[in-house]
């Protein structure tokens, strides 16, 4: 059991958190969603799949149970013809997340995400998208959530309009852009709409998804020297270059992208995103996390990088036992065996 403070804000005074999120990507990688909506219906037709998965994640280390709500929102829900649902859906993800967190003294996030319905030059698109989170928020409230995540977004305006959202319930917020560019798409360089947030009251602010570790890190650097406070750098597993900066962008030479679902050419190992735990904490990111396509592997060696043992450090490898690479004494014939003779 974890003895950890009950309370986000507390926790980030004394330690890291660490957060393990992808899980529409990873519940789609297991068959139980469909690429192209991501909706978690998997919540409603397969919760013990869910269930499984924040297991997964708290035993690697994760101090944060994320609500399977991301894109569980009103007008995600109505595309699929599932509108009537949404209620449900929320109720129970929710209490999937308060469940499987007992077990581990871990927090409950609940999780809103960017709309695709806000549009700064419509007029009615702001009160539309307020109301979509408002509702949210009112069931993480409901469920007694212990904060809420806003992440994903490209628009300041959008952003600000989710924290209101959580204010206006009483949790601590958790706001995060997804950069694809420099700046957000209603104008704002990364660091100065993190700072707008920062000031409006947000607990934490940073960035999510898009970036691998490599385009993120110089973000994040820039969001440290604008900002005070809590920062947040939860990039995906994937390497993101100058060329190809996220994720939705990567392709090989013969394909026009390979996003969403041939993107394991450009997986990064578990040693790779524990090079980014370390370097954001060193940088002074003290809500550190992974993204879509993250797997346990990953957050266990995040958490190990971080100085901790896990529920899942007892099976941390030990190539010291491999019949190849193992033991020196044997290692040499076994080698010569199955790979061929080594160059000395």
């Amino acid at each position: 059991m974890n003895n950890s403070p009950k309370n986000l804000l507390e926790r980030l005074e004394n330690d890291i958190v660490l957060v393990a999120e992808g899980y529409v990507f990873e519940l789609e990688r297991r068959g139980y969603l469909k690429a192209g909506p991501f909706v978690p219906e998997v919540v409603l037709e397969n919760p013990e799949a869910v269930k499984q998965l924040h297991h997964e994640f708290l035993r690697a280390g994760s101090d944060v149970v994320v609500a399977c709500t991301y894109y569980g929102h009103r007008a995600k829900l109505k595309a699929i013809g599932q509108e009537d649902r949404l209620e449900e859906l929320n109720i129970a993800a929710l209490k999937i997340a308060d469940e499987a967190a007992a077990d581990y003294g871990a927090l409950v996030a609940g999780n809103l995400s960017n709309t695709w319905e806000y549009d700064p030059e419509v007029s009615n698109s702001a009160k539309a998208v307020r109301a979509i989170f408002d509702e949210q928020v009112g069931w993480a409230v409901q469920e007694n959530a212990d904060f809420v995540i806003a992440e994903t977004f490209s628009h300041l305006g959008e952003a600000r309009l989710a924290l209101k959202s959580i204010q206006a319930g009483g949790l601590p917020a958790v706001i995060t852009f997804s950069p694809a560019t420099g700046a957000s798409c209603d104008g704002y360089e990364w660091e100065d709409a993190c700072k707008i947030l920062q000031d409006e009251g947000a607990d934490v602010v940073g960035l999510n998804c898009g970036n691998g570790p490599a385009t993120m890190l110089p973000f994040l650097e820039k969001i440290r020297q604008k900002t005070g406070g809590h920062l947040a750098g939860l990039p995906v597993p994937y390497r993101t270059t100058e060329q190809q900066p996220c994720f939705q962008k990567l392709s090989l030479p013969e394909s026009s992208t390979s996003f969403p679902v041939s993107l394991e050419p450009f997986l990064l190992t578990r040693y790779e995103m524990a090079d980014f735990a370390t370097s954001a904490r060193d940088m002074g990111i003290n809500y550190i996390g992974i993204c879509c396509g993250a797997g346990p592997h990953h957050v266990r060696a995040m958490a190990e990088a971080l100085g901790r043992k896990t529920r899942a450090s007892k099976y941390s490898p030990d190539m010291s036992l491999h019949p190849v690479f193992g033991d020196k004494d044997t290692r040499e014939k076994h080698v010569v065996c199955l790979l061929g003779p080594v160059d000395q």
